[in-house]
């Protein structure tokens, strides 16, 4: 006779699927994903009020995204333990859980356009107007914007690092982001007076300190810091010309 099988305790048990959970999160690039965009949802529903029933709704949406994608990796981790060498039913097993998670994040975007979307619609066009109606935000937003296409742009080059090095300079992209946020609010706000132009001329002062230390230092070449500040002007620039 085989022995009984020790079952695990409850305790064991939790503890198993916890760590389940946590590998999911550690080692699925998509667990991730899903994650983050499951929590921006649920801020919002918590922003925006919704009933009771709405809620549930997207709560067994956010779950079922998020349950599928767990079956998937395990279905994965699976398939890659039996065989390392390419096989159309271990592909088409992969496929399949891949199928599931898919069907699932469509149902949860169709519900998230249902209950959100009347509420959304309405506090983004709030945000939107405020944010047009104030140069600090525009500011900020055009940071956001010359931040994200300068590391973007790293990115692509495969050079240097987010914060250091590499084309364009990200430091200089930003001076000269503040450099003419400055110099258009001052000109709408206060006019083409000469308070205004000094003010202009202290910031473009401190870009080319900015660019000049970040090429002494050898960070960044010449040409580098150069199209750091191009970019940050022009981007500064459009968000100011078409929102402000």
């Amino acid at each position: 006779m085989t022995p009984e099988r020790h079952r695990p305790s409850l305790f064991r048990s939790f503890n198993n699927a916890f760590q389940g959970l946590v590998y999911a999160v550690r080692h699925q690039r998509n667990m991730r994903i899903h994650l983050v965009i499951a929590t921006g949802v649920l801020v919002a529903s918590v922003l925006f009020d919704l009933t009771k029933l709405e809620l549930v709704a997207v709560l067994l949406a956010v779950m079922f995204v998020l349950v599928t994608e767990l079956i998937n990796s395990a279905v994965e981790a699976t398939v890659d333990m039996l065989t390392d060498q390419f096989d159309p039913r271990a592909k088409a097993a992969k496929d399949l859980a891949a199928g599931a998670v898919l069907v699932a994040a469509i149902n949860a975007l169709v519900v998230a356009y249902l209950v959100l979307a009347d509420r959304g619609v309405p506090q983004a066009f709030k945000v939107v107007r405020a944010i047009t109606h104030s140069p600090v935000h525009l500011t900020v937003a055009a940071f956001g914007v010359v931040m994200t296409v300068a590391i973007a742009w790293k990115a692509t080059r495969k050079k240097g690092t987010p914060l250091s090095g590499g084309l364009p300079s990200g430091h200089a992209a930003l001076a000269a982001a503040g450099w003419t946020a400055i110099t258009y609010v001052m000109g709408e706000e206060v006019g083409q007076t000469r308070e205004s132009l000094l003010v202009s001329m202290i910031a473009l002062a401190m870009l080319f300190l900015v660019a000049q230390s970040r090429v002494e230092t050898g960070v960044h070449r010449t040409i580098e810091v150069i199209l750091g500040a191009l970019l940050g002007v022009t981007v500064t620039a459009l968000i100011f010309q078409f929102l402000y």
